[in-house]
């Protein structure tokens, strides 16, 4: 919910504020007066593009500051919002609102600024717009579009076309990846032979050389050995001498300690000799592996020139392929199975078809399921939306919302079959979307687009949002102008359907017409100020009961402060009043 809306230095508004009450909040005003203002204010918090052209002539910069109701004070924020405000670090008040601030200069650079944060403007757009629709005169021509209108078909359809378009989308992107690595495998056969030539070369030269895991390290520590043979053999040797040489060696010496400390008649010296004991096995045990060493070094260091040898191979392969040995061994394995794919190119594409067509055919059990959703809800939408055109003047019109399947050229590539149908398999479905007037019983309907008048165009879009805003509440909606093209007693059941509309939203209405304008829970007038200098000023303000007859009286064909204006004004509210009261 909006609960205030603060402008400065945009269009004819050099400062304004207002506040937002729940209901129904009509804006009337002067032409000119800048009541457009106000819904391109709220565009900039929801992220609409910044135009320098709307910064007020003189003023450095725009400001639009909007204080929203996201949250419930004791629960707090829930879904997207919640999510927002958390990536950000957004600070929600005490209250459970938070305050949206956008930025326009005069070069034309934005700022957006979110409970007290600096923020991206998609990221502010995305918050308001998740609590925020703006409807004007654009909006309504998007309705003319089919993509829009499947759009609004399915959020009538709600969470099962919902469920039903994400599987369907999850199909179809897993599809594609199929069709493009066949596209790809039957397109690059050049670069595949290339890729073949490669890897072989690789393997057979891996293959020629034929390292063994680990050799390359193994191999370091021998060519170490042996640029030192000499120096090693002699330690090596000469400590076998000592520990267990033939003459005067540790392990004689131990042994004769040993004897005489268990020949000795006293306990001390005995248990002394099982010490000496343990040591003579340690010592021993060195003799055997010294013994083992001097044996496993070779006799000289001719070997040595035929290990560098090997060594160089083994380091080429490593600059060409990995980062060590057991690295090239692997991607020897890897470049085998790359190999055997490419040389089998055909049982690779036969594959990738039997792929596909599997792929195909979930796709299209998915658009079948998809395209029954929409055609049941597209009878049960154009119903209750021919009900609501039926209560705004629009005599016997009905709306008729066809859904049909999306026709397939003979070599489409997205081609599928959908009850029995052939039809193209589109990013968000096989169907084709279509609204149409009815204009009377027995007629031929005819597209929206090129039969509805503006005012019945108007008419059209209310309806829809009226019966898609049946099982939501407590967003807010601003419509802009919506009435634009319609008068008379359409314009009353337009200002009915809008008052039964904010039972459940929040409807703020830039209005031109005193029917629609009546009822209105609030009344803002946007008014025309005393000018500074060559350059106007609007101002913003709340209308009280009398004031809003004075307002209203205006508005019916400028009969101002008339008797018999402010009669019929006054003879309009109470209608309203009511109405809206039974």
């Amino acid at each position: 919910m909006l609960e205030e809306l603060s402008i400065a230095g945009l269009g004819v508004i050099d400062g304004a504020s207002a506040q937002f009450p729940p209901g129904f909040t009509a804006l009337t005003g002067e032409t000119g007066a800048g009541k457009t203002m106000i819904v391109t204010s709220l565009r900039l918090l929801a992220g609409g593009r910044a135009d320098a052209g709307r910064v007020r002539s003189g003023a450095a910069k725009a400001t639009v500051e909007g204080r929203f109701r996201v949250a419930d004070p004791d629960r707090g924020p829930d879904g997207e919002v919640a999510d927002l405000l958390e990536s950000t670090g957004a600070d929600l008040d005490d209250d459970g609102t938070v305050i949206a601030i956008r930025t326009v200069n005069a070069d034309g650079r934005s700022r957006a600024h979110l409970g007290g944060r600096s923020v991206p403007v998609g990221t502010l757009g995305k918050l308001v717009s998740s609590v925020l629709t703006v409807h004007g005169q654009n909006d309504q021509l998007r309705l003319l579009r089919p993509d829009r209108q499947r759009v609004a078909l399915d959020t009538f359809a709600g969470a099962k076309a919902s469920k039903a378009l994400a599987a369907y989308r999850s199909a179809r992107a897993e599809w594609l990846a199929i069709l493009d690595e066949l596209d790809e495998l039957r397109a690059n056969s050049r670069g595949l032979a290339q890729e073949a030539d490669r890897l072989r070369f690789g393997i057979d030269e891996i293959a020629a050389i034929d390292p063994q895991p680990g050799e390359d390290d193994s191999l370091a520590d021998t060519i170490r050995r042996l640029t030192d043979l000499e120096s090693i053999r002699s330690a090596a040797s000469g400590s076998h001498e000592i520990v267990a040489g033939e003459s005067g060696s540790v392990i004689e010496g131990l042994g004769q300690v040993r004897s005489m400390l268990e020949a000795a008649a006293d306990d001390e010296l005995k248990r002394l000799a099982g010490r000496v004991g343990e040591t003579l096995t340690v010592v021993t045990d060195i003799g055997d592996e010294l013994t083992a060493y001097l044996s496993a070094l070779p006799t000289d260091a001719d070997s040595l020139d035929q290990l560098l040898s090997r060594q160089g191979e083994l380091k080429s392969l490593v600059r060409k392929y990995a980062p060590d040995i057991d690295g090239v061994i692997d991607w020897r394995t890897q470049a085998q199975m790359r190999l055997e794919q490419i040389e089998d190119p055909q049982g690779s594409v036969d594959d990738l078809e039997r792929r596909a067509a599997a792929a195909a055919e979930v796709v299209a059990e998915a658009a079948a399921t998809l395209h029954r959703i929409r055609a049941k809800a597209a009878t049960t939408m154009a119903g209750k939306v021919s009900k609501e055109l039926a209560g705004l003047a629009m005599g016997d019109s009905t709306l008729s919302v066809e859904v049909g399947l999306e026709s397939a050229d003979a070599d489409d590539r997205l081609a599928i079959e959908v009850d029995g149908q052939r039809a193209h398999a589109g990013a968000d479905g096989a169907d084709r979307v279509e609204f149409a007037l009815v204009p009377h019983k027995g007629a031929r309907p005819l597209p929206i687009a090129t039969s509805a008048s503006g005012g019945e165009l108007s008419r059209v879009m209310l309806a829809l949002e009226v019966v898609l805003a049946e099982p939501t509440s407590g967003s807010v909606m601003v419509f802009d102008e919506v009435d634009a093209g319609v008068g008379g007693r359409a314009a009353v059941e337009i200002g009915r359907r809008l008052a039964r509309l904010a039972r459940a939203h929040q409807v703020i209405v830039v209005t031109h017409l005193p029917q629609v304008a009546a009822f209105a829970d609030n009344h803002l007038v946007i008014g025309k100020s005393a000018s500074k200098g060559a350059v106007q000023t609007s101002t913003v303000r709340a209308l009280d009961r009398d004031e809003r007859i004075a307002e209203l009286a205006r508005m019916l064909a400028g009969l101002g402060e008339s008797d018999t204006g402010k009669a019929h004004a006054e003879e309009l509210l109470t209608t309203a009043e009511t109405e809206k009261g039974s």
